[in-house]
């Protein structure tokens, strides 16, 4: 049944857009739980709840007694945080209402296919909906597997010869080019972040080829994300994937934070199984909704 015009303004009285003077409220809630939340909590840690800096909205939602419960960040990506029923009601009825203006809806499992149940009908058809993406996460190096002593930071002046495997991983992992729209120049300014933060890992070949690579993307104090896990095609097989996530979980643990992360496709059993030899265990699950 849908909701009524009185439901629909309860549950927008109950959400708003955060600003400066909830930013301790809102750090507690995505400190709850470091590993889930890490990717909106590195957003808010680095610049704080202003939109323009946040690159979205920060909505909030508060229960009866008016205390701020839930988090949805609404910027290139739709992502709920710590979102129960009522909550994950008043963000769909927010996101409904201001239209779509994302690329993706993502987030834990449950509450991502909740809301997306909810925006389905005026939202959709997503182009792909990935319903149970393993949460996997770890706080101790690799004891069964070597770490490839190859794998090392991207330097700055290697940002070109990164680019075609970060394109390649990309485009093989979203079914769409980064280089669409705008030509990839806003890919390639994160590309060139990342190795400028220290945070991007590869392996070259003797032709100067990338072998492997990989990226930590969102960091906290908590918690830490990789990302961007990629091998050659011509490489793959050869146990590299292993090798070179044992080296850069060291890199992580070792300058970056006390627990590394990454989330997972559950149809990529390979990848699965590689990462559960280098010690990531599953502590939860992700959905993605892909527009």
């Amino acid at each position: 049944m849908l909701p009524g015009p009185f439901q629909v303004a309860r549950a927008l009285s109950a959400t708003r857009i955060l600003d400066a003077p909830d930013l301790d409220d809102a750090l507690e809630i995505l400190h709850r739980d470091p590993v889930a939340n890490a990717f909106v909590a590195t957003r808010v840690e680095a610049v704080g709840l202003d939109p323009w800096r946040l690159g979205g909205e920060m909505w909030g939602w508060h229960d009866e007694d008016g205390r701020l419960e839930s988090l949805c960040y609404a910027g290139a990506n739709l992502v709920p945080v710590n979102a129960g029923p009522q909550a994950v009601r008043a963000f769909a009825e927010r996101a409904k209402r201001q239209g779509r203006r994302c690329s993706s809806i993502v987030g834990p499992a449950e509450s991502t296919a909740a809301l997306w149940a909810l925006l389905e009908r005026s939202w959709g058809p997503a182009r792909e909906v990935r319903a149970h993406q393993p949460l996997m996460a770890t706080a101790t190096r690799a004891t069964g597997v070597e770490p490839d002593p190859l794998v090392r930071r991207v330097l700055r002046n290697e940002v070109e010869a990164v680019m075609p495997a970060c394109v390649a991983m990309f485009t093989e992992e979203v079914g769409i080019s980064p280089l669409a729209g705008d030509g990839g120049l806003l890919y390639q300014a994160r590309v060139a972040e990342l190795v400028a933060a220290g945070r991007s890992f590869a392996r070259f070949g003797e032709d100067g080829q990338v072998v492997f690579k990989a990226e930590i993307g969102a960091v906290t104090a908590g918690a830490c994300q990789v990302q961007g896990v990629w091998v050659a095609p011509e490489f793959r097989g050869r146990g590299l994937s292993e090798t070179g996530m044992a080296a850069v979980l060291d890199f992580a643990l070792t300058d970056v934070a006390p627990v590394v992360s990454l989330y997972v496709n559950d149809f990529n059993v390979r990848a699965r199984a590689a990462y559960h030899r280098v010690g990531f265990r599953e502590v939860g699950a992700f959905m993605s909704v892909l527009f």
